[in-house]
């Protein structure tokens, strides 16, 4: 074969080989435009969960934390804890109670002896001017100077309680400024805590106070400070807890008060609720397949929940909970189970 031939013939393989490619590729580009095409007309479904509208009764709250102390002194009532010191110079002879022992009031708790006599000389003293004084042996005066002796040599319990604390031993020598014995009443006991004073203002007597314990106790507000403490911005509150509380003294607990209540109030669940680009409080409601945002004013919050109103919106509307964030003005969406 010549030379000039083959050549000819490889010339033409070549193109043919080169139309071929061009004709495949030429195809697959035009497919692939057809299936973006398609793509974009196919709309974008977002899988999401979703709730409902409710009508429920929400609480707001003044929050913080507070500790049980013993009441402190009313106008019809004393204080619930009474630190008692010796009423004279002199050396504990008796100790008659122990600590955690319950006392009536008037109830001696101990005896003393001073430098000019012992109680029990006191007692004795006065048992004899009760006698004559009755026989009209005795002026007045005598039978009051014999019942101050013994006084001034006994410690008093002024209040029923319990005795929560003993500072001295018989043979301790002891003067009018030493604390020898506390007594405490525990079944009048509250819970102090200070409040912020821009928050103050939601505050008044009678209002609830939770203490968040277990069990929790309630009880209702019986002090609110007129003034500001001045060192931390605070007022000072009380609520005198129930006798079976079951708190102790110095216990540190928190608590909330409830501040005011809405009852029947339509609220939707909290995840529900968010903020469009606008800074504005939106829910998606589900109609049908379909998400379309719809704007709300927000109130309370509790729980779980928040209090909405808005155009149109009822108890048992159903809106999206699970990826309500960032979902446009309106969506096609599918609503799975949790």
């Amino acid at each position: 074969m010549k030379p000039k031939a083959i050549i000819i013939g490889i010339i033409v393989v070549l193109c043919a080989g080169l139309g071929v490619y061009f004709l495949v590729k030429s195809r697959s580009a035009a497919s692939s435009s057809d299936e973006e095409s398609a793509g974009e007309n196919v709309p974008t479904v977002v899988s999401v969960q979703a709730g409902t509208l409710q009508r429920r009764t929400l609480h707001r709250y003044v929050s913080g934390y507070g500790t049980v102390e013993p009441a402190p002194a009313t106008p019809d009532r004393p204080a619930a804890d009474a630190p008692l010191a010796a009423p004279s110079a002199g050396v504990v002879a008796e100790v008659n109670v122990a600590e955690g022992e319950r006392v009536k009031k008037g109830e001696a708790l101990m005896t003393l002896n001073s430098g000019a006599m012992t109680a029990a000389y006191a007692e004795s003293e006065l048992a004899r001017q009760k006698k004559l004084f009755a026989e009209h042996n005795t002026s007045l005066k005598a039978l009051q100077d014999a019942e101050t002796q013994l006084a001034l040599l006994r410690v008093i319990s002024p209040l029923a309680g319990t005795v929560v604390r003993l500072n001295v031993k018989p043979g301790a020598a002891v003067d009018a400024s030493t604390v020898v014995a506390e007594v405490m009443d525990l079944k009048r006991l509250v819970v102090k805590t200070d409040v912020p004073a821009s928050q103050a203002g939601q505050l008044d007597l009678g209002q609830e106070m939770e203490v968040l314990t277990e069990p929790p106790a309630t009880a209702p507000l019986a002090y609110v400070s007129p003034t500001v403490n001045t060192n931390n911005g605070t007022v000072r509150t009380w609520a005198a807890l129930p006798p079976d509380s079951g708190l102790r003294p110095g216990q540190f607990v928190s608590l909330r008060i409830v501040t005011a209540v809405h009852t029947n109030c339509l609220a939707a669940p909290e995840e529900s609720v968010v903020t469009d680009v606008k800074e504005h409080s939106v829910i998606s409601l589900v109609h049908g397949d379909e998400a379309i945002q719809t704007p709300v004013q927000t109130g309370f919050r509790e729980n779980g929940w928040v209090e909405v109103d808005g155009n149109g919106l009822k108890a048992g509307d159903s809106v999206v909970t699970v990826g309500a964030y960032g979902l446009p003005e309106k969506t096609k969406i599918q609503v799975v189970k949790p």
